[in-house]
């Protein structure tokens, strides 16, 4: 079976123009350089290289076996790059897009998890509730809530069933009162959560296969999903928030949920990228990695 080292020397001869080269390297000497090849020209049993005292120069049959030497080779080294990945981490750069309240408060320290599992991965994370253009800013990846409006793109679940829940403090409603249908949310103070500056007229709810559109009333508009929970915190509202966003406020009684028996349209978790060639094995494990985690922070606040 012909020797990887001897296909090795044999390239690097080529390439470099003498058998010096070669051995200079490769750490070997010019004569065990020498042998290699001469190894391999028995074992095909034809030249592959002219030797004279002042050169070398490739034959026919030297210059035809080059090419499948090289691709032998290059499928060596790929090999070996996957088991040193497979036993190391992946290596690289993930650019990621967050929208803020998520990105700071949960996808943060997660990330930190993530890179220790991972430490030969690079990170570099863009926090801001305008959708990142994929296609002009550097980015790779974005964390998308929603149904995507660009058929184009490409979307990796994180959570496809997820919803907004409507809540507020225990301070409101403690001193306004909880509605009790959707149309008494007109008689309250919306806290308007309004994203790349659009704003937003009336909440959509479902009961079964009754929808109700809800006009909103609010003096409190923001486009900053973060501050929009913040200020229901603070008691200056009711606020529609992603559920991933507000079930630990809801589970440590900061925030109660309000009309638990009608749903918002769903509003599906997705890592988002602009081509299918983009989705590489660093995005897949951050893909899984993300699943387990939302998944089981869903699952701890609503037990």
């Amino acid at each position: 079976m012909t020797s990887f080292i001897d296909l090795d020397v044999f390239v690097r001869t080529v390439d470099g123009g003498s058998f010096s080269e070669a051995a200079r390297a490769l750490d070997i000497t010019p004569a065990a350089a020498s042998i290699a090849v001469k190894r391999l020209e028995q074992r095909l049993g034809v030249r592959l290289l002219v030797r004279s005292t002042r050169s070398l120069r490739l034959t026919e049959e030297g210059r035809r076996y080059l090419d499948s030497a090289r691709l032998a080779l290059g499928a060596l080294a790929e090999g070996e790059q996957a088991i040193r990945e497979k036993h190391q981490g992946l290596s690289g750069v993930l650019q990621i897009s967050a929208p803020s309240d998520f990105g700071r408060n949960l996808l943060l320290g997660w990330l930190d998890e993530f890179k220790l599992q991972h430490p030969h991965i690079q990170l570099q994370l863009l926090i801001n509730d305008r959708q990142a253009d994929l296609f002009r800013e550097p980015v790779d990846i974005a964390l998308r809530f929603g149904q995507l409006a660009d058929s184009s793109l490409v979307a990796l679940p994180i959570l496809p069933q997820h919803r907004r829940l409507i809540c507020a403090s225990p301070a409101y409603l403690q001193r306004y009162g909880a509605p009790q249908t959707p149309a008494e949310l007109a008689q309250h103070g919306i806290l308007i959560y309004q994203p790349s500056g659009r704003r937003q007229a009336e909440w959509r709810l479902w009961r079964g296969d009754e929808c109700i559109e809800v006009p909103l009333n609010g003096h409190y508009f923001t486009d900053d999903g973060e501050v929009a929970r913040r200020w229901a915190l603070a008691g200056h509202g009711i606020v529609r928030k992603s559920a991933i966003d507000v079930v630990a406020d809801i589970h440590a009684g900061r925030l109660v949920q309000l009309l638990p028996e009608w749903q918002s349209d769903a509003v599906p978790i997705s890592l988002v990228c602009p081509h299918r060639s983009q989705v590489s094995e660093r995005v897949r494990l951050l893909q899984r990695f993300l699943q387990q985690r939302c998944q089981g922070w869903m699952e701890h606040h609503l037990a």
